[in-house]
């Protein structure tokens, strides 16, 4: 008997290793409570994580698959990935297991020591989940002292003829149109643009089940496990998708760096938690919006903007994590040994802008990419706080944190704790910034033109001093 083991963030629609129904052929998923523990991840990303897991086993089942899962409840109790295997193997008769190579090094690297421990062979096939492999990353990258996203993005562009003409030039003549997509909080409040609302959660019996569970199961962690508020189905993710590209996506690229306050989403996909688990695939992703701008229902500059969120920094940062991984997670260029304040689990700080940051994190384990770039990670860059420990900040706050993502953005992007291997310079900003690109200062008890002194804005007073 073979199993196929799958990873819960590798939920894909169409997955390579079980194409069709077999009877020599299990397909197992584990929720491992140990793995759940090993940092305290929100409350909603483990609900997240969980109910699209259940619900990925279930349509297998329909589909004739002979399917095995271990809930959180189960027995043994709080076993781990090692425990339920070892069970699986004996009970079934499994003479070996496939699986995706994992998108954790750790993960990836375990795999040898548990087949010896499980005395089974494990073997590991390349995945499907980003467009370009981690083979093919490298050989890019090789001989380059500094790697930049914008060209490894042009790559891509020409390679696979995305938002291109017939000429091969981009479409519109410019490869990057940044500079149409950093209006102002100012301009935002002249122009009054309609945000339109998301859709009510699905609270279907599986997720309401996974939320009790994990409010039981992991009290301690930031969140509420009731308040997952994304889906957590292929079709459901397909419709979330839909509703951006009719809804947001035309007004994205213009407010895309824009601030405002009591709102968490303004016209921000949240695709990347479906994309991460494997819900959505990048490539669909990307189609969906060059349509929209084909069809003329977005305008070029949303659409590049969007695509290079996908094809650029994301296909980008996966890239760099596997060519500097293991040793990226020690890096500490600037030598940041502050431990992080109290108030970054809880919001509660008299900086306005950091606090509704840390606010829509907690309530709902999502900022856009603003916040957490030039709100709190700017604060973090220029307040020294030492790298490890904004990095596990990251990993447990958010719906869309997992290693490979979270390891070359905190240490690369946010902190240039890597001296700058692929970051252009560091993020670091006054209150200015702030100031022109949102409205919390308006109600902070801070002055944002003050440099010193009691009400002088922290931002200001940390960057210049």
């Amino acid at each position: 008997m073979r199993l196929i083991w799958i990873l819960g963030d590798q939920l894909l629609p169409t997955h390579p290793l079980i194409p069709s129904p077999s009877s020599d052929l299990l397909v197992g998923m584990i929720e491992s409570y140990p793995r759940g523990t090993h940092i305290q991840y929100h409350q909603q990303k483990l609900t997240l994580l969980y109910s699209a897991m259940r619900h990925y086993s279930a349509d297998l089942k329909k589909r004739k698959f002979n399917t095995l899962y271990h809930h959180l409840t189960d027995s043994p109790a709080r076993a781990d990935y090692t425990t339920v295997l070892a069970k699986w193997i004996d009970q079934h008769r499994i003479r070996e297991i496939h699986l995706l190579e994992p998108n954790e090094y750790d993960a990836l690297h375990s795999l040898p020591a548990l087949s010896k421990k499980l005395g089974v062979p494990i073997h590991s096939h390349p995945s499907p989940q980003f467009l370009v492999p981690r083979t093919e990353f490298a050989t890019w990258a090789s001989g380059k002292k500094h790697l930049l996203m914008e060209t490894h993005y042009r790559r891509l562009r020409t390679e696979r003829n995305i938002l291109m003409t017939p000429q091969g030039q981009p479409e519109g003549g410019d490869w990057n149109l940044d500079d149409q997509n950093r209006r102002t909080f100012r301009e935002f409040a002249k122009e009054k643009p309609k945000v339109p609302p998301l859709p009510p959660p699905v609270k279907d019996p599986i997720v309401q089940e996974v939320a009790a569970d994990v409010s039981k199961l992991f009290p301690q962690h930031p969140g509420q496990a009731a308040n997952l508020w994304v889906p957590t189905t292929r079709e459901g993710a397909l419709d979330w998708l839909k509703l951006f590209l009719r809804q947001r996506l035309e007004k994205f690229g213009p407010w895309e760096d824009t601030m405002v306050d009591g709102e968490t989403i303004l016209f921000h996909s949240v695709l990347s938690p479906l994309l991460n688990l494997g819900l959505l695939t990048p490539l669909e992703c990307i189609q969906g919006a060059e349509k929209a701008y084909r069809d003329g229902k977005a305008p070029l500059n949303s659409v590049e903007g969007f695509i290079r969120q996908i094809l650029g920094w994301r296909e980008f940062i996966h890239g760099i994590y596997w060519l500097k991984m293991p040793e990226y997670r020690e890096v500490n260029f600037l030598g940041a040994d502050r431990p992080l304040p109290k108030w970054a689990y809880t919001g509660e700080t008299e900086m306005r802008c950091v606090s509704q940051a840390i606010h829509g994190a907690v309530d709902h384990a999502y900022n856009h990419h603003i916040q957490r770039l030039m709100v709190l990670g700017n604060y973090f860059l220029l307040g020294g706080y030492e790298p490890k420990a904004v990095l596990r900040w990251y990993t447990e706050m958010y719906l869309d944190a997992y290693d490979w993502v979270m390891v070359p953005n905190v240490l690369g992007m946010i902190l240039f704790a890597d001296g700058g291997f692929f970051a252009t310079k560091p993020y670091a900003a006054g209150a200015a910034y702030q100031d022109k690109m949102g409205n919390h200062c308006a109600s902070c008890r801070f002055d944002p033109k003050k440099k010193d002194g009691p009400d002088a804005c922290p931002f200001h007073s940390l960057y210049w001093n």
